[in-house]
């Protein structure tokens, strides 16, 4: 977006009369042909001395000089062009900005009357996204998830209520977008987005002793809310058609650290992020880290977050969590930058009576 790509150049170019050098020296193109010498704005030159130097020019430089001239006029003429295409790509912008600002007040809103649901809304958006397989380039955060057939799997057992919780949280999104119904894949992730915000703004009101107020400025002043542009810019995620296969996502509430770390693997993640990720692999998140801490690999960095949640800005936990869900959230998703975007109504001026 934002890129105006001209292809109209014509294929042929005919001279049929000498070229005639630009009376501007210091706007004359950079080409092999040898100019004739300008004095007090008259050109010393006959007609044969121009026929002399067209004939010592090759092919290649009359091709040159006639394609550096075609350049600057198609630049000069494509300049309603570029600006329209800008125009309209700021408008998409605006569009996609405001359904997104949207998307998030409602799901906030609905998780601060539903607080219970937040980890299971982590949990369902860390197992839509880990199907993803690097060698096939198949799965990822594609809304499978939403299938009957993978929402029953073991590995997602106690997940149903947050998955029916954002159906609804859909249709209350669906009823004011302008731009088409939202993918299951970009408002699970957004979920968890919201979910995770709502976790460090609950966070901040505990460091204040309770006072929401305190808490929120406490967020706003040191809250680490900068680091959501590139989460925020993958927005057009598609929904698969289908489930994806089975065998893909740990039974998180049995599986051992290593088992964990064999899947984070699998998918480029390590025990940093195994670590940083403690709240998406189940209920009890101290429970969750009390097991990773028994693996020396994953250990320096649970003692890291822990540490770092005791801190008043909690700055590398929430950092660290931020980035490694932009990341997981994007696992062989090709983003259309056009999604959500409508066609504005023209206004006919002329029915306007001011």
């Amino acid at each position: 977006m934002g890129v105006c790509f001209l292809s109209t150049v014509p294929s042929t170019i005919q001279l049929s009369r000498p070229l005639q050098p630009h009376r501007d020296a210091a706007a004359a193109p950079t080409t092999g042909y040898r100019l004739p010498r300008f004095v007090s704005g008259a050109v010393r030159c006959k007609a044969e001395q121009q026929d002399a130097d067209i004939g010592r020019m090759s092919r290649r430089d009359i091709v040159k000089l006639a394609g550096a001239a075609l350049g600057i006029g198609l630049v000069r003429s494509s300049g309603s062009m570029v600006e329209t295409a800008s125009a309209a790509d700021l408008i998409q912008l605006r569009q996609r900005s405001e359904f997104q600002s949207s998307i998030k007040a409602t799901l906030s809103v609905a998780l601060k009357a539903n607080p219970e649901l937040v980890p299971s809304v982590l949990t369902l958006a860390l197992n839509d996204a880990l199907t993803y397989d690097k060698a096939t380039k198949s799965g990822g955060p594609n809304g499978s998830i939403r299938f009957s057939s993978e929402i029953s799997r073991p590995e997602n057992k106690g997940l149903s209520a947050a998955l029916s919780f954002l159906e609804e949280a859909k249709k209350e999104i669906d009823s004011y977008s302008k731009g088409g119904p939202i993918s299951f894949s970009d408002l699970i992730q957004f979920a968890a987005q919201s979910a995770v915000k709502a976790t460090f703004l609950n966070s901040a009101i505990r460091k204040c002793g309770g006072n929401e107020e305190k808490g929120i400025l406490l967020y706003t002043a040191y809250g680490s809310s900068g680091q959501w542009g590139l989460f925020d810019k993958q927005f057009g995620r598609s929904d698969t058609e289908g489930p994806d296969p089975e065998g893909r996502i740990p039974q998180w509430d049995k599986a051992s650290v290593q088992e964990m770390k064999d899947k984070f693997s699998s998918v480029g993640f390590g025990p940093r992020q195994l670590a940083v990720m403690s709240a998406f692999l189940g209920p009890d998140q101290n429970a969750t880290e009390a097991l990773l801490a028994a693996d020396p690999d994953v250990l320096p960095w649970v003692q890291k977050y822990q540490r770092s949640r005791e801190t008043v800005s909690q700055t590398d936990y929430e950092v660290d969590l931020i980035t490694t869900l932009t990341k997981l959230s994007s696992f062989g998703q090709k983003i259309n930058y056009e999604a959500y975007t409508y066609p504005v109504q023209k206004v006919d001026l002329r029915k306007l009576k001011l």
